[in-house]
């Protein structure tokens, strides 16, 4: 057809052809209208997360323009009377005068401490369910790693802006952080040297402080970055359905629950701010400046990384070892080695799991917890562990409360430390097995209603109301994999490796249930359909296990 008999169209209508055919615009804008996400309640605490990351980096800008990282001495000659006249370093200086002279400063102190706690706290509620629910499993594995890294990214960020005000307690824990350094094998002095810069402790300010508002938030934004591309490029994990598949995600459409997640993130941003203008967090005045010659009184360490603390104060005294003229202080060295030991086992999990159990399938739809019973077990000796860790920080407080002997309090602790773990993995894993078991009897013979009848034939028999489609579905989808065993090589021999996955594959799946099969449920639906109709109900109150009451339990008997 010849140009001039073209239909005219529009600027617009060729621009938009112009984008059809050159990125496909459209296609792009419908699949994103089209996206849906879970709505699950489990899946906001890592959006609070990062309404928290957002705050705390927004408050941290506003600090920066006030704050001086120099360590040089001077005079405070300022509004808060106790202190005025005394000499301490600006970095001191300028976060009391940020305080107490900067319009907002104060709240913004506090409003950046309060969003990094909350931060912290909301990843490791998310890890927790990532774990519980096996969201780490195969092709999920590096979005694991990434959260693992965010997490101690998070800690090492509010480890070093705890450094940052130059007062006591920041002081004091300088003063434990060189100490575990110089226990350091041969580059101990060296690593106390780089961080203190020769100037014990004002020193490690500036090391610490280009570390706290450059490279670990940007270490925790592509940690971040990297969650959220492996969400985007596997989809998003979700609880099993009926008619639902892997690739089938049931939720809310793009715009509502964008609206929803924004919602809840301005929820979030609106209690920091409450809870910053009206809870006092790291009052540095009470403390005043860091003082190498002086401890602060009643100081602890930071609950995130208290556990550390912890450690130390579990290891039994006098752990050292003399080796050509050199002092091992195994005291400090155990306790951060086993503290790391548990962080690279808890990001290796992913694959040793995988290697226990032999698979290496995809999986993308979610577990309830108590369907695997080993992994809970060990994610509640995890907890154990780690909550030990952590109460132990707090041994003098507790002995001084309580009026106890601190000595008596670390034997406790210590016994519990090695016994806990167990005690919660056995009791966790029983608990699953239990319910478990009260799953199938409810598929298999529904829910009891606490009524009696009476059959024809004299026979006393309770009532149990059928279970529908989808609780049945629910209660029997779940997969229980049963123990390996060791296969031999080419040459027929059973190597070490084999054994020791035959081993552990024991450990996690010897102690199973088996969910009842098709056939068993439907051969006991068509049973309870060819019941006799009772000739007489009567409604009792259930007084023992066996759901009869009274004396028509023991006549049933």
């Amino acid at each position: 057809m010849p140009r001039e008999h073209l239909p005219k169209t529009g600027a617009v209508d060729r621009v938009g052809s112009w984008k059809d055919k050159r990125v496909r615009a459209s296609t792009w804008l419908v699949s994103l209208k089209t996206k849906v996400l879970p709505d699950h309640w489990s899946f906001f605490f890592v959006h609070i997360a990062l309404a928290s990351f957002t705050v705390c980096m927004l408050s941290g800008v506003f600090l920066m323009f006030f704050y001086d990282p120099s360590v040089v001495t001077s005079s405070y000659q300022g509004q808060y009377e106790p202190l005025r006249g005394i000499e301490a370093s600006r970095a001191f200086i300028s976060t009391i005068e940020l305080s107490f002279e900067v319009r907002g400063g104060l709240l913004m102190r506090q409003l950046h401490s309060w969003s990094a706690s909350l931060m912290i706290a909301s990843l490791i509620l998310h890890i927790l369910r990532v774990f519980f629910s096996a969201e780490f499993r195969k092709p999920r594995e590096i979005a694991w790693m990434a959260l693992l890294g965010c997490l101690i990214t998070a800690m090492m960020a509010g480890l070093t802006g705890h450094f940052l005000p130059d007062d006591m307690l920041s002081g004091s824990s300088l003063a434990v952080l060189d100490g575990v350094l110089k226990a350091t094998p041969v580059i101990g002095t060296t690593l106390s040297s780089l961080l203190f810069q020769g100037n014990f402790p004002s020193g490690a300010i500036a090391t610490v402080y280009p570390m706290h508002i450059l490279i670990l938030p940007v270490l925790i934004a592509l940690f971040g970055v990297v969650v959220a591309f492996q969400s985007i490029r596997h989809k998003p994990s979700q609880f099993p359905l009926p008619g639902r598949s892997e690739n089938n995600i049931v939720g809310k459409s793009l715009a509502p629950a964008a609206v929803k997640r924004i919602g809840l993130m301005l929820m979030t941003t609106g209690m920091l701010f409450l809870i910053a203008a009206t809870v006092t967090i790291n009052p540095i005045w009470n403390y005043g400046p860091a003082d190498p010659g002086n401890a602060s009184a009643g100081g602890g360490a930071l609950w995130f990384v208290a556990f550390l603390d912890g450690a130390q104060r579990l290891v039994p005294s006098g752990w050292e070892i003399v080796l050509t003229g050199y002092t091992i202080t195994l005291a400090i060295l155990v306790p951060v080695v086993v503290c790391g030991l548990f962080f690279v086992t808890a990001i290796l999990y992913p694959f040793i799991e995988s290697w226990i159990s032999a698979d290496e399938r995809d999986h993308h739809l979610l577990v309830r917890p108590r369907n695997a019973p080993a992994r809970t077990g060990l994610g509640v000796a995890a907890i154990v562990f780690y909550g030990v860790l952590w109460i132990a920080a707090g041994s003098d407080v507790i002995a001084l409360y309580f009026f106890l002997s601190n000595e008596d309090v670390i034997l406790v602790l210590q016994i519990s430390l090695f016994l806990g773990p167990i005690v919660g993995f056995s009791i966790a894993r029983r608990i699953c097995l239990a319910l478990q078991r009260k799953d199938k009897e409810i598929v298999l013979h529904g829910f009891e209603t606490g009524k009696i009848v009476r059959l024809p034939s004299g026979e006393y028999q309770e009532i149990h109301a059928p279970v529908d489609e989808f609780q049945r579905w629910k209660l029997v989808t779940y997969e229980s994999p049963s123990p390996l065993h060791p296969r031999p090589d080419e040459s027929g021999r059973i190597r070490i490796r084999e054994r020791a996955r035959a081993f552990f594959s024991r450990l996690f799946f010897e102690d199973r249930v088996v969910p009842p099969s098709p056939d068993e449920v439907r051969e006991l639906r068509g049973h309870s359909a060819a019941t006799p109709q009772a000739t007489q109900v009567s409604e009792t109150p259930r007084t023992d296990g066996s759901g009869l009451c009274g004396d028509t339990a023991r006549r049933s008997r």
